[in-house]
This record gives C-alpha cells, structure tokens and sequence, in this order.
C-alpha cells in the first residue's frame, strides 16, 4: 500500500500532461541519424534512420530504461510504427500470452537476433531457440534495430518473411563501476538487478560484466507466482586498433505460473478476473468427477447415447454422487482448470573475433550455442492419474542442444563495398508429451513450478534434427547523392524427425532450399534534412521441426500426403514492395512509408480441440494474403524539455482465395489476417528538467479478428501508462528515484488473441485479458 501511494504520488505530477497524451508508449526525442553505427549518449534515443533504404528505427537504452523495470524488450518497440505488441502482464514478460506481429506477419513469420545469435522465432514452444526476454537482461540491450519489412539479407534467420528485430547488447564499460536497480509494487512484485563493470583489467586491454537478475511476483488474477532468475556476462578484449575479441554468456531459469485461457463467452458469463482455481483442489476434484460422471455419447460410434464410459476420459464414473451437473457459473470442463506453468532453463554462449569501425576490411567471424530444458504443465482432467485421481500433470517437454557459427568479410572497392557472409546451424531438439501421476483425491502432491520427473505414461516422444545452410553476398554502391543496395541470400534447410515413442506423430523428412532471394533497395538524398528511399525484397520461409508445430505435428498418413505429388507442401514466401520519405529540419524530425506484400502459400494451423486436450493442428494452405498499407512517424522537440513523438498506422490485410478441404469450403476469401488491426495510432508526451522527466502515453488499436473467416473479433483500446523520475545530482555518481504506472486509467481489455491458436469459425478460449492498473517504484543507484 505505500508503494502505491508514494507511487501515485509521484505520477500525480504528470497529469497535466494528459491532455496531450492521448497517444503512444515510451519515450523521447526521434534522431535522423546514421543506422550503420551503434550511438552513444544516454539522452540520445534514434528511432527514424539516415541513409538506410528501407523502414529502420533504432531503439537506444535509454527508451527502455523509462519503463517500468523487468518490461520485455518486444514490449519496448510497440511505439513504433506496424507494430503491434501484445501480453497479459504489466510487463508484457508472460511468455504464454507475449505476441508481436509487425506488418500482419505474426512473431514466427519474424527474425531475431542478438548481437547476430540466432534466437530462432520467439514462439512458446521453444523449438529453435529462445526468447529475447531470456536471452539477455533488458538493462544490458544497447540498441533495438527494427525493420519492418522482410529484413536485411545478412540476419541469420530463415523464417523472416516480415520483419526482422535485432538486439545488440552493451559493451563493459572502461571504468570500473557498479549499477543496482531495486523495484517494488502491485502484487507483491519484486525485483532487483545488479551489474558489476570491471573496468579495464590492463590500460587500453581487456573490460568486462556480469550481471544478475532476480525477480519475483503474484499474478494480478487468480493465485500463483512468476519468477526469474538470471545472469549475463561480457568480456570484450582489443587485439589491435581495429580488431578485438568478444565473449558472451547467458543464464535464464524463468518459471511462471499461467492465466486462464479465455473465450469471449466466458468474459461475459465470468468476467476480467475469472482465472485458474489453483487456490482450491477439492473444487477441481469434484469438477473432474462431474465431467467423469457425463455421458451423452458412444465412445465407439461418436454418436448420441449412454455407453457407460465418461464422455471426457472414456472412464468408469470416478464418483456418482458428484452428479453431472457443474455448479454455477461453470458450465464446462473448460471453464476452469487447477493449474498451469512454464519452466524454462537456458544456457547461452558466443565467442568471436570482430573488426571495428576504421578496419579497411571489416568482417566478423562468431561461434555460439545454447542449451535449453522446458517444460509446460498443465493439470489435465481429461486424464486420470493411475491410483484413480480424476486429474493428471500433463507436460510438453523441450531440450534443445544447438549451436552454429555465422561471418562476413567485405571491403570497399572505389564505389562497391562487397560484403560476403553464411551461417551453419545444427538443431538436435528432443521433444515429448509426458503424463505424471498426481498423489490423492485431496492432495495433488506436485508443484507447479518445479520440473516434474518420474512419468507414468509418454503419450509421444521425439527427435528432431535441423540443419540450416545460409549464405548472402550484398554489394552498397556510392552514386553521389543515390545510393543502392544490390545482393541476395540463399539457403537450404532440411529437417529430419525420428521416433523414440511415436504416438500418432509423423516422422520423416523434408527440405526447403532456395539458393537466390534478391534484396534491392535504393536511397536519394534530394537535400540535406530530405530523403527517399524504395526497395523490393524476396523470402522464402523453412520449416520448424516439432510434435506441435510445422509439418510433423499431424498423423503419418497426412504429412505422406503433404509431402508428395501434386499436394506436396510448399513454403511460405512473401514478396515486399515499399517505399518512403525521411525529413528533418530543425525540432521536427518525420518519417512516410507506404508497403504492399503478397504472401504466397500461407500456411494456417486450425485447432481442433481445446488446448489441453492436445489434439494437432490441422495445417491449410490459404493460397496468397496480400497486404497493404502505410505508416507515419513523428518527432517534435519543443522549447523548455517537452516533446511530442506519434506514430500512425495503417494496414489491410486480407486472405486472397477460400479453403478447399476434402468435406467443405471455408470462405476466407477477402476476410482479414487474424490479429491486423487496420489502425494503430501511437503517442507520447514527454518533458524533462531540473532533474525531473516526465512521461505519458498511450497505444490505441482497432478491432482484431481471431478467426479465419472473421465472424468473430475483440473490439479497439486506448492503453496510457505514465511515467515520473528525479535524478539527484550527486557529483558524478548516480542516484534516481522512477515511478511507473501501467494502464494508467484501469481499462477492461482483450489483449492477446490466438495463445491457444486460431479456428475457421466459433468463438473459442484463444483470448488473454490485459492487465488492470499497476504502479512501481524503483531506485537506481551507479557506484
């Protein structure tokens, strides 16, 4: 309670802010700069790039250190044009319910990188890598670059059909020193980081960090806790003027507990805080035995009639006297479950040798791996424990074992600056579906945030194996005031799945190779403050091997159809057409860019059961999407520290042919992507001075469909969060008071759509509610 009140206290301050505030999310000043090098200053935050010839912004430190502390760095980015971000926590860290799409390309359509790591593509089911959240702490990001159309050729990634999102952490410093930021506020939330900067351990020589992370909070709703603790390291050591040697290390054991899945019925009938009943396992007991004691349907047949067996589990009745009828306001098995979790621990490691900015060759040669155990449990009733419990602890289980090595070399020769480079990555992920017996009708006997052993079935248990090859050449070409950028990539991808428990998964083998996929962009210095720039990009998307994504996770006898003949399974491939403005003329800097996309061989996952049944998706290829649209960006600089920045979007996204299936046609020609809202509009007010800065903003988008043929859909928000800090002058040494809030005017709102996927039709438990207003308060302290 005081937290809150002394936080209140300080963002009170702000509110005459609001009036002017009613766009946009984090902070300060835009730059027209030049994107080729990492900038330096705390206060100097780019956003809109010089010289680049396509969409880029370039998000600094100091944008995400005005959040409230342990926010997502994919959080951080939503300001940006065509972005849309989307979490059910404060934080938008809740890996479960965390969405980015960009452009109506969903997060796996999207590269990702970290300092060139590929993190693969940022889904929950962690087959290829890691989320950035996890990768590296938030306050050890440099710089956030983002490309909102199909990418730049030399980013190792094969799935970056949309953008491409690549983080660069920070270097040690030359001096030694030591940075603390301690956090408290709602729901108990706690979290402090401490980084330790060695210094240089010789005059000119080798600096380093390390840095550790704890953080630990209730749920808003329901009962349960998310935890994270967490490590980075970084050694940097010069080998001459213009070329030096960098080490990374990454540590990441993150374990939350998770929201209930919801359906638009079950907000109405519910409400915003319904969630998991983790508080009360009697309840859940007698809910498993109600659904045990229902049957309305032949096991045998599908048809309507009594045959003995539960209609859930195929069960003998567990308890009779339970009845069969749920008590109000459930109305289904669905309705509510006991518990939910996600556990994830990784190990992340890179070390290169690297050239600097005045080397006449400039190159890069790195090595990395990562080592990744996951599990994601979920008290299942549609299974029973083996000693008669009406429940189990179902899991999917991840560990991956990958690791890989990427380069370039290039020079300049007179106009050309020719830039080779590749990238080898193998794979070997192993993944399974385990059951665990739970230990009585009155006790469960299993924590939830603890890695479960000792399984008394595997439903299916699998390797996976994926080697990618990749390579590009790109050539920059100096022509006065144009300047053009020539090149390709090409690459093969072959991914190979083996059984060690089959189940009902498919095994086998397939490849994606396409060795040429143009990139061209140009660029026109029409003055000094005025730019145009315009270009045309090819990718092609490989396929993920998994048992709950991609082209295995279906029966053997529909991925021997998708695999052969005239219905052999083609990839994913996207061709993007923009083109654009960039102006700067004093305290106004601005940026125009209108795109258009064609998507061909859209590949779309149906659900066919609720998420914790399990049941594999059914992959449709759509045909082609097409998207258009446009996005602005605005920063004005206005006399006594205040500033405006805004940014507006605008997209349509639509399915090109209908869905032609072996019993029906699914009209979803014409209809729009699932989770495009047409219109985004982004702003934010800003002020700074005498020690104080001062933020309010806010994020507004329209409606968003999550169905395919969009008969059903959440309706548009505005979110504002507000931020207030004072840094005491201390001679050098750094002492600052920041109280955050987020939504700030308590909303009632749909946030994420799809975390349990997408269906053809019906309203279905796909949905996450956003998290209600909250306040922090944090202290920042620099030895």
């Amino acid at each position: 309670m005081r937290i809150r009140m002394l936080a209140a206290g300080l963002l009170a301050g702000t509110s005459f802010l609001t009036a002017g505030a009613a766009f946009a999310q984090t902070s300060t000043t835009a730059n027209l700069v030049d994107d080729s090098q990492p900038q330096s200053g705390a206060d100097e935050i780019v956003v809109i790039g010089k010289g680049e010839t396509r969409q880029v912004q370039t998000l600094t430190q100091a944008d995400i250190a005005l959040l409230a502390p342990g926010t997502s760095p994919l959080k951080a980015i939503e300001k940006l044009p065509g972005v849309n971000f989307q979490g059910a926590d404060p934080f938008g860290a809740y890996e479960w319910a965390g969405r980015i799409s960009i452009r109506s390309f969903n997060q796996n359509q999207l590269g990702f990188t970290l300092d060139g790591i590929p993190l693969g593509d940022a889904s929950y089911g962690n087959v290829n890598g890691l989320h950035i959240s996890r990768a590296i702490i938030s306050e050890n990001i440099a710089e956030t670059r983002v490309a909102q159309g199909s990418g730049s050729i030399d980013t190792q990634a094969t799935n970056n059909l949309g953008g491409t999102l690549e983080f660069l952490s920070s270097d040690p410093k030359e001096k030694l020193g030591i940075d603390v930021n301690a956090t408290g506020g709602s729901d108990n939330f706690w979290r402090v980081f401490g980084r330790l900067d060695f210094g240089e351990l010789t005059p000119g020589g080798t600096r380093a960090y390390l840095s550790y992370l704890h953080s630990d909070t209730d749920k808003w709703k329901g009962w349960g806790a998310q935890r994270v603790n967490q490590v980075n390291g970084k050694i940097v050591t010069p080998l001459s003027p213009e070329l030096r040697v960098v080490g990374t290390f990454g540590f990441s054991d993150r374990r939350e507990n998770d929201y209930q899945d919801m359906s638009l019925g079950m907000i109405k009938r519910l409400g915003y805080s319904w969630d998991n009943i983790s508080n009360d396992y009697a309840k859940t007991i007698r809910l498993a035995d109600i659904a045990n004691n229902i049957d309305n349907v032949n096991n045998a047949t599908g048809k309507p009639g009594p045959d003995g067996l539960s209609d859930i589990t195929g069960n003998a009745p567990s308890n009779a006297a339970a009845g069969t009828t749920f008590p109000a306001p459930i109305t289904s098995l669905d309705d509510a479950y006991y518990n939910a979790a996600g556990l994830r621990r990784d190990y992340l490691a890179s070390a290169g040798i690297e050239t600097t900015g005045g080397s006449a060759v400039h190159g890069a040669l790195k090595g990395y791996f990562h080592n990744n155990h996951g599990q994601g449990l979920w008290f299942t009733p549609y299974v029973n424990s083996p000693n008669g419990t009406p429940m189990s602890l179902r899991t999917t289980e991840y560990d991956i074992r990958r690791g890989g090595v990427f380069g370039n070399v290039g020079t300049k020769i007179g106009m050309n600056d020719i830039t080779v480079g590749g990238w080898y990555e193998r794979n070997n992920f192993r993944q399974a579906r385990r059951f665990y017996a739970l230990s009585s009708r009155t006790d469960a006997g299993r924590d939830s945030l603890s890695f479960q052993s000792s399984p008394f079935a595997t439903q299916w248990y699998w390797r996976y194996q994926t080697d990618t090859v990749q390579y590009y050449v790109q050539d920059k070409i100096e022509l006065g005031a144009l300047t053009a950028n020539l090149g390709w990539k090409g690459f093969a991808v072959t991914n190979r799945a083996t059984p060690i428990v089959a189940g009902s998964l498919a095994g086998g083998k397939i490849k994606v190779t396409d060795w040429f996929q143009p990139h061209v962009g140009v660029n026109y210095r029409v003055t000094g403050d005025a730019e145009l720039f315009a270009g045309f990009t090819q990718v092609t998307r490989a396929f993920v091997s998994a048992g709950t994504s991609g082209p295995f996770a279906t029966t053997q006898e529909g991925f021997n159809a998708l695999n052969s003949g005239s219905t052999k399974l083609k990839p994913e491939a996207s061709d993007t057409f923009e083109a654009g403005a960039r102006y700067r003329s004093g305290i106004f800097t601005g940026s125009l860019a209108g795109y258009y996309v064609n998507f061909r061989n859209r590949l779309l996952a149906v659900t066919t059961s609720a998420g914790i049944v399990g049941n594999p998706a059914i992959l449709q290829n759509v045909g082609d999407a097409r998207s258009i649209g446009f996005e602005a960006t605005g920063d004005l600089r206005l006399p006594m520290g205040f500033g405006l920045f805004g940014s507006y979007s605008y997209n349509d996204s639509t399915y090109r042919d209908n869905v032609k299936t072996a019993t029906a046609t699914i009209l979803t020609k014409g209809k729009t992507v699932v989770d495009s809202p047409k219109h985004m509009l982004k702003g934010e007010v800003t002020w700074s001075g005498q020690g104080f800065n001062a933020r309010v903003g806010a994020n507004y988008m329209s409606k968003r469909y999550f169905t395919y043929t969009n008969d059903q859909f959440v309706d548009g928000r505005v979110v504002v969060d507000a931020t207030l800090g004072y840094k005491f002058d201390l001679g050098g040494r750094k002492l600052e008071l920041q109280g955050n809030v987020t939504n700030l005017f308590d909303k009632k709102y749909v946030s994420t759509i799809g975390t349990n996927g997408f269906g053809n039709s019906g309203d279905n438990a796909t949905l996450m509610v956003g998290a209600p207003q909250q306040f922090f308060l944090t202290l920042k302290v620099g030895l």
